[in-house]
């Protein structure tokens, strides 16, 4: 029978950013559907010192620029009670990504964010309609210039092609109607936005933050049709529509499927090359039809699957750059709210290739092996590095201090070896990394394994834990 623990660690790599051993064994106790229900259940405060946050770190309410905002996701990443809530705002901003590179309002994307975590769980139908009144999607897909009498497709076209329903799904008309009903879906402070560039006042209050405004005599009034449905619609009853589709069902699924189980290949390639595992896109697909479109019900349909449970999907997809630096601050605890090195941590995930909402492009960040090159693979080793020899941090610490209380149990390099994965969260190497870690430690130690008096010492576990985070497998989650 399967370590339970094995299980619930798995699940806490997937639906968190980690967990140190402490944490894996509190699950434990309760088993593993009621873990998935509790990461499920956000009713409890989220545990962020926000006043802290903003006492010492006043830009990440600022409306320019962006890199504050990027240094309190990552922080909300690691330290948030909801740690499934924080996964899934990533998983919306990767799927529906806007970028600072066009929209220049740091405060409108972080906005949007806080968005996708209210609306995580809920009712696929209200996510759409509130992206679609979001300010900072509204600029990046140009809607504030789609009037009726001089119609824009681009925020149609992609919530279509992007968002919802996948590329042959809908004709080209679908995509004029879709951009008719969305006339008059627009930014009511947008005068701010077009005398900025020769009036740009920030200081002392900062750039104004932009609201969303429906302007009734710029909607196109006139009937259209739209995936065989013909009517007077607006806005509303598009996502309506869309809804119900089975596109859609399959869509979101296989966006579920490939962030939680095993990576897809990049959006625009989905009408070419089928779904890894099409009973697992059924399973998913009924269930958003069973629940109402509730994405809540999708998860815990697929954190309670064989394929999700599954041992041969493990270790199989590699972390993001924001995965991987979350996760390690997780394991270091180093989450005090007025340090300032929490800009640091996130500029170190832009250096792997990850800048947080300024994604590349409108489809997001190309994800699986694409996260790894010869440049972005030496920052993942050396922040690694340069977090797991730093014994000021109280993780690593406690670290040391479990391998000495279970230091009897500790006989041979593999059973340190053992000691070191499962205290990182119960990782796992290959054969060809452990054998490297053993021949490593033989050629730096001279350590025996005996004696009462013996003590494992921070500058011996060290250079174990820097070997660890060097392996291939360490990338993986």
């Amino acid at each position: 029978m399967e370590n339970n623990n094995e299980l619930i660690a798995h699940l806490l790599r997937r639906a968190s950013f980690g967990s140190t051993i402490e944490q894996i064994e509190k699950y434990s106790l309760i088993g593993y559907e009621e873990t998935v229900k509790d990461l499920l259940d956000i009713n409890e405060s989220n545990g962020i010192q926000d006043d802290l946050l903003f006492r010492y770190h006043a830009d990440h309410s600022a409306g320019i620029g962006m890199a504050g905002f990027n240094a309190n996701f990552i922080y909300k990443m690691t330290n948030s009670n909801n740690p499934l809530q924080e996964k899934m705002a990533l998983f919306w901003h990767r799927v529906f990504a806007t970028g600072y590179a066009k929209v220049t309002q740091g405060r409108a994307l972080m906005d949007q964010i806080e968005m996708f975590r209210n609306n995580a769980f809920g009712d696929f139908r209200h996510l759409l309609l509130a992206l679609s009144k979001e300010p900072s999607m509204i600029l990046w897909l140009d809607n504030h210039d789609n009037h009726k009498d001089a119609i824009n497709e681009n925020y149609g076209r992609e919530l279509l092609e992007l968002f919802s329903m996948g590329v042959g799904s809908y004709s080209e008309e679908d995509i004029k109607s879709c951009a008719k009903a969305f006339t008059g879906w627009t930014i009511s402070n947008l005068e701010y936005m077009t005398m900025r560039a020769n009036n740009d006042s920030l200081f002392p209050y900062g750039r104004l933050n932009l609201q969303f405004e429906y302007k009734e005599d710029d909607h196109y009034t006139e009937e259209i049709e739209f995936l065989g449905n013909v009517g007077k619609f607006n806005g509303k009853d598009i996502i309506d529509i869309i809804c119900k589709q089975d596109a859609t069902a399959k869509f979101i699924s296989r966006h579920l499927y490939s962030y939680f189980v095993s990576d897809e290949p990049p959006v625009p390639q989905w009408p070419y090359i089928p779904p890894k595992d099409p009973q697992a896109i059924s399973i998913l697909a009924k269930s958003y039809f069973d629940s109402g479109y509730n994405i809540s019900n999708m998860l815990y349909t697929l954190f309670t699957s064989d394929f999700f449970k599954s041992e041969s999907v493990r270790f199989k997809k590699v972390k993001s750059p924001s995965e991987l630096v979350s996760g390690i601050l997780k394991l270091t605890r180093d989450n005090n709210p007025g340090a300032p090195k929490i800009q640091d941590y996130a500029n170190y995930a832009s250096f792997m290739g990850q800048t947080l909402v300024n994604p590349p492009s409108v489809e997001g960040w190309h994800e699986g092996v694409e996260w790894i090159d010869s440049g972005s693979l030496l920052e993942r080793v050396n922040f690694a590095s340069s977090q797991f020899s730093d014994f000021d941090k109280p993780g690593i610490l406690n670290i040391v201090e479990n391998i000495n209380k279970n230091k009897d149990n500790i006989d041979s390099i593999d059973s340190l070896i053992d000691m070191l994965l499962k205290n990182l969260g119960m990782i796992v190497l290959s054969d060809s990394s452990r054998k490297a870690l053993a021949e490593f430690y033989f050629k730096q130690s001279s350590i025996e394994f005996k004696g009462s008096d013996f003590k494992f010492q921070k500058e011996m576990i060290a250079p174990m834990l820097n070997m660890i985070a060097a392996t291939p497998d360490f990338q993986m989650v």
